[in-house]
């Protein structure tokens, strides 16, 4: 009865992860991801993860001190992405992380070749000692189609990089022939050795049934963003998706972690929360919407009722007054229906109800900064801190009444 008891208690434990962009800022390149890892290593979180952009996904025509304060003084160009791989390179040299498990989340499957993505993870996973995650998904227009790269088939072409990684790293040293429409090898040769038998965990960023069934294929974690759901029930549906097709492919289904990456907008106060997200910024941000959830808010997607969000969002081409007329009319109740909002309390709230329907890895990102008030950006780290805190004890805390 107690190993039963112990089984049971892993299953349902929640770990957490703290989640950024890499922003070059006026004052280091380093700042912004040092800040971060440090409050993920005193918060106590599992796991630090950064993002993969060419540019930013919120639109550098209102990246501007009247739309974000002196943020926007701090971060002058809101399109200067750091590269992740170099970045969790230095993050990793530095003992102060040494515990912290590091990943991209998420690269996408196009704009690098997956050998090299696959070269890059083993890198990292044996400077670190086993502690890469490579968080991977189909990707997003505005890094690949800007840039020249085909972006007709990202599915297919996602699948085909999956099987591609997976061709390498399982290849033992020896030369790999593999035919592929998009990454045909011809005696590839991937040399570099797992840490101690294991390669990197695979993190599968991925909403539609295609690319469901390839991460109950091939993923070791299922990380959709909470942005792209419409709730915690069409999570669990997903969620059920990615089982059923880890055991058509002769996998444990337990073995792959229900996880979502989820934005939170958070402040010392209710009312700090409710100016945030009624502000310009916050509103843009929405753009990265799916047209589908604007819909169920009584709006239309300026871009369309079929617009996918940010997987086909170009905001650097959307000039200020463009931006303007498209966030007019956008209600709150879209915003805090696809971030969590809230004092900690309320955000740890929200958080459990996703919880009950499946979520077993919580991956958290601050966007509280999407105001013009930079003392209220900044007092929204406090609460942040409280919020890790409070979700790694979301194990404990017993499932709503049903």
């Amino acid at each position: 009865m107690p190993q039963l008891l112990r089984k049971a208690t892993c299953m349902n434990q929640v770990r957490v992860g703290l989640g950024t962009q890499l922003i070059n800022t006026r004052y280091s390149p380093t700042a912004q991801a040092r800040v971060n890892a440090l409050m993920a290593t005193a918060s106590g979180v599992d796991s630090y993860w950064v993002a993969d952009h060419l540019n930013s996904l919120f639109p550098r025509s209102i990246a501007t001190p009247s739309y974000l304060g002196a943020a926007a003084k701090l971060v002058r160009k809101i399109d200067a992405q750091l590269e992740p791989w170099t970045m969790l390179g230095y993050l990793a040299s530095r003992n102060r992380f040494a515990r912290l498990r590091l990943g991209v989340g998420v690269t996408d499957a196009s704009r690098r070749h997956p050998a090299v993505t696959a070269q890059a993870a083993a890198t990292l996973h044996l400077i670190t000692r086993g502690r890469a995650m490579l968080g991977i998904g189909a990707g997003q227009r505005e890094a690949n189609e800007p840039y020249g790269v085909d972006w007709t088939k990202p599915v297919a072409r996602f699948e085909e990089a999956i099987a591609t990684i997976r061709s390498l790293w399982n290849s033992g040293g020896e030369p790999v022939s593999r035919e592929s429409p998009y990454f045909p090898l011809h005696n590839a040769v991937f040399d570099l050795p797992p840490y101690r038998g294991k390669w990197p965990e695979i993190w599968i960023a991925a909403k539609g049934p295609r690319m469901l069934r390839a991460t109950g294929r091939y993923a070791d974690a299922w990380l959709p963003e909470m942005l792209m759901l419409s709730g915690p029930n069409e999570y669990a549906s997903g969620l059920e998706a990615v089982k059923t097709a880890a055991s058509n492919a002769g996998r444990d289904p337990s073995l792959v972690t229900p996880a979502l990456w989820i934005f939170v907008v958070t402040g010392r106060s209710r009312g700090d929360v409710e100016q945030t997200l009624s502000s310009d910024a916050a509103k843009a941000f929405a753009l990265n919407i799916p047209g589908q959830m604007w819909a169920d808010h009584g709006v239309q997607h300026p871009l369309g009722h079929d617009f996918a969000g940010a997987q086909d969002l170009i905001p650097q081409t959307l000039d200020e007054q463009t931006v303007l007329s498209y966030i007019k009319d956008i209600p709150v109740s879209l915003l805090k229906d696809a971030l969590l909002a809230g004092t900690p309390d309320e955000v740890i709230d929200q958080a459990a109800q996703w919880r009950d329907h499946g979520v077993r890895y919580l991956v958290v990102s601050n966007v509280s900064i999407l105001q013009p008030i930079l003392r209220k950006s900044l007092a929204s780290f406090a609460p942040i801190f409280k919020i890790l805190r409070g979700l790694k004890k979301l194990s404990n805390r017993p499932a709503a009444t049903q």
